[in-house]
């Protein structure tokens, strides 16, 4: 289908009475409501008239209602009724918290020599784990056995994977610590 100058001409009178695009779509035939609106863009047609259907029911404005008036009334706090045995009746408890205690890096002497590991000598079951600067001679991996698919002996998984509220709790703790000093 192509623009002609009279389908063009009809497109305009059509817009400016309000029509949507796929009441001109229909009215045209041969043409999909995108097409009209593809048209209607590259001629530049805009300050649409009104529609007669959106004339003919005027809208009502909208009443915003007091926030006093949205909520029920307040009512004085009582006793919470209870219904059959009181004596079942439960009171809630706190869950328990664990308390986290930090896990502190072993000291050096605390992995002995035997165990002490180079990148030569690791394997898929000793722990990977860094300890001092790889910039100087006395660096060394843990070495110490690990489980089969866990990079880190069981001690070191617990420095590595801590859940995240735990991580949270800890960074808070030295936060505040930091602020009362």
């Amino acid at each position: 289908m192509s623009w002609t100058n009279e389908r063009v001409e009809l497109l305009k009178k059509l817009w400016g009475d309000g029509l949507s695009a796929s009441q001109i779509a229909g009215e045209l035939g041969g043409v999909t409501r995108n097409a009209v609106i593809g048209k209607v863009h590259r001629l530049g047609l805009s300050g649409r008239a009104k529609s007669s259907s959106s004339s003919a029911k005027p809208r009502r404005p909208r009443t915003t209602a007091s926030p006093a008036s949205q909520s029920a009334p307040k009512r004085p706090q009582t006793q919470p009724q209870t219904q059959g045995s009181a004596a079942l009746k439960m009171e809630p408890t706190p869950a328990p918290v664990a308390e986290v205690q930090p896990v502190a890096e072993p000291i050096a002497d605390v992995v002995p020599m035997s165990k002490r590991a180079t990148i030569l000598t690791l394997t898929e079951r000793t722990c990977k784990w860094p300890i001092g600067d790889p910039a100087t001679d006395d660096f060394y991996f843990c070495g110490q056995v690990s489980e089969a698919g866990v990079p880190y002996c069981p001690y070191h998984c617990k420095i590595a994977y801590q859940p995240v509220a735990d991580r949270r709790r800890s960074a808070n703790n030295k936060t505040s610590v930091a602020q009362a000093s």
